[in-house]
């Protein structure tokens, strides 16, 4: 925090706190300022304008401080008692202020210019400001009938506020106009950005928390820009809120004075118009949002009549405000607004402590909600002028965030399936399906790739389409459909934009390096479970990850390229939006990506190999085996899998080609030992009856497992991930796992088999191991066997040691 100092004999430094602290100088050169937007709004607007937009902040910010606090009372039309508070306070009111004012110049720029904007908050703590909004505008009404416009309405609205079955404090699912969980910090801006693409009449206005500005994914995201063709795109208006402070320190942007914000968004490509004069704040950031408007207007316009500016530079503005303002100046001589004293609750012993009391009882009054509000509980006339008179084009009500899903025509994939005993790509075959659907839907699908599409083999994309990267000029202006950058989280964050607003995307990505977006995954999936549980979000697509580079082929990346851990990450989400398959070949993973193209609603994860393998499956038969999630693989069982003495099961691309050898070696070496296999395509089948909507019955898995004959699983994630899946079946004491188990370098593909277990002769000793329990004949050989299978698994490692590669053949198809 900033302070001011004094020093004593002993050197040391004693701190006190002030209110609002300026930053420090920085040593740019003053010419710096000259990169700054330069605007005169003395007068600007007209005192009917300053008026309704100074009542309409007033009433919001006393809606929202009310919710923080009371639980009775709403309207003070008695006088405020410490009865009237609430038990447990809970929220932020240090936000609200910054989000109501630009709320409500959103509102004034949309009248006046017949806008369609969204307001994405950055600040998700700031709900109650946001709901305030929402109430003024008779969006909650709209909505949740249970909220109207009146006296009663706003009663309940004030009370139910992070209360059991009301509202929780960060702006979610259930809140009309959001299309961004606000829970976890850093993602705003790239779900802005996301929501305009293909969208060329959408504007957003993302304000973004300047401690939400330090994380890493909103720093990548301030590049999206570089993503957006103004020709068919919408635009963002970037607003960074600088009250200065977070929880309990000041910010970066906070302690930056304003040549170093220039510098900084200057070089980021943006012009920085920086408002900060609280005293002429709305004339100052009216003139500020018109003159961004007409920014964007003039990209456009250049852009759309075939002359595009080459790296225009897109209007930003930083809002320099105090924390917390309008609400209480200090506390026990120690400050409250323009500190991180304001940023929860500011009084937080209102109910208890005399004095805290008798400053939130001023702080309310202050406001005067009976002047803000007419004797039925409506917004006064003034206030009402700045609500858009066309209910679509409320920021509550635009229907891009609730109900703007367009399917997508889909192409049927079995033209392009692959003849079943050859080898092929299946990333390849993806390639060549997703180029006709880019093609098919020009404007409502759009793959989101990390710098990997190439590598992944995924390149057929480009034979009809382009990347749309505007600052290179091969790519510029083109339409393109892939929107690629380094940037995990910018991939995650435009997709989500992407998908609330509509439309479908896909993301391919190296398995490894999903993991870097998990936690944004998440909340996206607990966005979606609180979509649905609402009744007025429709359906929306669904997610789409599809990873390959997986660790079965990254022996030659080495260790740190190996980590299937997003599997496990996906499994943990609601039942009801999880969804993961393995396809084991080309036409099973073209079914797959077909299906979940389709689907709805889900989080779906594709797992596969861009590396040439078998075509097991003619197309039909891939069909419906990807319809029933799992099937017994005759042509690799005995006597086509009837009477088994074991089970062995794969799941995932490589470690099937295993259990298949594995059975062809078995074939070779023990053949009265009769083996079942089993390929699971559909992970989530496996859970046990009821837990999830595609697990089997106890039946359905008896007839593919068998009641009690052993069960050996060669599994491409983490065993504890199976196992967690598995539990609750009857008898697992018969089932053996084997999976990634964390072991790997730089080796061969086959050698990374038998680092982690997954190889053919250790899935042909588990099934020596398991078939010896009820068969004698196999029992009596096992010994003699397993040795040999040991014996050839170190040989393997030594050849591959002695000469880099693994021995020729190993990776034909087998033959039964």
């Amino acid at each position: 925090m900033s302070t001011t100092t004094t020093t004593t004999t002993s050197s040391v430094l004693h701190l006190k706190e002030i209110a609002n602290p300026p930053p420090d100088p920085s040593l740019l050169p003053d010419y710096v300022q000259d990169l700054g937007v330069k605007i005169n709004f003395k007068d600007y607007l007209s005192s009917e304008e300053r008026c309704a937009l100074v009542k309409f902040q007033q009433l919001a910010d006393y809606i929202a401080a009310s919710m923080i606090f009371l639980k009775s009372n709403a309207l003070l039309e008695r006088e405020l008692s410490q009865d009237d508070i609430k038990f447990r306070l809970l929220g932020h009111w240090g936000t609200c202020p910054g989000l109501t004012i630009v709320y409500a110049h959103c509102n004034r720029l949309i009248v006046k210019n017949d806008l369609n904007m969204i307001y994405v908050v950055g600040p998700g703590h700031g709900a109650p400001a946001i709901l305030a909004d929402l109430w003024i505008e008779d969006s909650l009404d709209a909505f949740l009938p249970e909220y109207p416009r009146s006296k009663k309405g706003l009663a309940k609205l004030i009370k139910s506020f992070s209360w059991p079955g009301g509202f929780p404090s960060h702006v979610n699912a259930e809140v009309p106009g959001s299309i961004h969980e606000g829970g976890e910090l850093g993602y705003s801006l790239a779900v802005a950005y996301g929501a305009i693409m293909d969208k060329p009449d959408l504007i957003v206005t993302c304000i973004i928390g300047d401690g939400e500005s330090e994380s890493g994914p909103l720093a990548a995201a301030w590049n999206s820009h570089k993503f957006i063709d103004p020709a068919e795109s919408g635009a963002v208006i970037p607003i960074l809120h600088a009250n200065g402070f977070k929880i309990s320190e000041r910010t970066i942007p906070g302690t930056s004075d304003d040549k170093e914000l220039i510098a900084l968004f200057s070089g980021y490509g943006y012009q920085v118009r920086i408002v900060e004069d609280l005293k002429d704040m709305d004339d100052d950031l009216a003139a500020s949002m018109d003159w961004a408007l007409a920014q964007i207007k003039r990209i456009q316009t250049a852009a759309r009549s075939g002359k595009p500016i080459v790296k225009p530079r897109w209007p930003m503005i930083v809002l320099r405000t105090p924390k917390g303002f309008s609400g209480p100046k200090s506390l026990n001589d120690e400050p409250i607004e323009g500190s991180f004293h304001s940023h929860q609750v500011p009084l937080p012993e209102a109910k208890t402590n005399p004095k805290q009391f008798r400053l939130l009882k001023d702080w309310l009054s202050s406001y005067g909600v009976d002047k803000l509000l007419t004797a039925d509980g409506q917004p006064i006339p003034e206030i009402l002028s700045l609500v858009p008179k066309e209910r679509s084009k409320r920021m509550g009500q635009v229907r891009e965030t609730f109900n703007g899903y367009e399917p997508l025509v889909l192409p049927d994939w079995k033209p392009i399936a692959k003849e079943k005993g050859s080898q092929y790509s299946a990333m390849k075959a993806v390639g060549e399906y997703l180029d006709d659907v880019l093609v098919n839907n020009p404007k409502t699908v759009r793959i989101f790739s990390p710098d990997e599409l190439v590598s992944n083999k995924l390149d057929a994309v480009f034979n009809h389409t382009n990347r749309d990267f505007q600052s290179d000029p091969l790519t510029r202006s083109k339409g393109g459909r892939v929107t690629e950058v380094l940037s995990e989280h910018c991939c995650q964050g435009w997709m989500q934009g992407y998908t609330l607003t509509g439309r479908v995307g896909v993301f391919p990505s190296y398995e490894s390096f999903l993991g870097i977006i998990a936690t944004m995954m998440v909340q996206y999936a607990k966005f979606m479970k609180m979509a649905k549980e609402t009744k007025w979000r429709r359906d929306i697509a669904s997610l789409n990850y599809i990873e390959t580079s997986t660790w079965t082929r990254q022996e030659h990346n080495g260790f740190s390229h190996q980590n299937p851990a997003f599997i496990g990450t996906v499994i943990k989400v609601k039942a009801e939006t999880a969804r993961i398959y393995l396809p084991p070949d080309a036409n099973c993973f073209l079914s797959t990506v077909q299906h979940c193209l389709r689907s709805k609603n889900y989080v779906n994860l594709m797992v596969g190999s861009k590396a040439p393998t078998p075509i097991y499956l003619t197309a039909e038969e891939a069909e419906a085996h990807c319809v029933a999630g799992a099937s017994v693989w005759r042509f690799a069982s005995t006597d086509g899998g009837l009477d088994p003495d074991v089970v062995l099961v794969g799941i995932g691309v490589e470690v099937t080609f295993e259990v298949i050898a594995a059975a062809a070696l078995l074939k070779k070496k023990m053949p009265h030992l009769r083996v079942r296999v089993v390929n699971v395509t559909d992970l989530m089948i496996l859970q046990p009856d009821r837990a999830h909507p595609h697990a089997l019955s106890d039946e359905g898995f008896a007839s593919l497992f068998t009641d009690d004959k052993p069960i050996h699983f060669n599994y491409h994630g983490y065993p504890t991930e199976l196992k967690g899946l598995l539990f609750g079946r009857p008898n697992l004491d018969r089932v053996t796992i084997a999976g990634y188990d964390e072991e790997g370098t730089t080796t061969t593909t086959l050698s990374m088999m038998v680092l982690n277990k997954t190889d053919r002769w250790s899935v042909a000793v588990h099934a020596i191991e398991g078939a010896a329990r009820c068969n004698p004949n196999v029992q009596i050989q096992s010994h003699l066997l397993i040795s040999e299978f040991e014996h050839a698994r170190r040989k393997h490692q030594d050849y591959v040691f002695e000469n880099g590669k693994d021995p020729e053949g190993l990776y034909d198809t087998p033959k039964f």
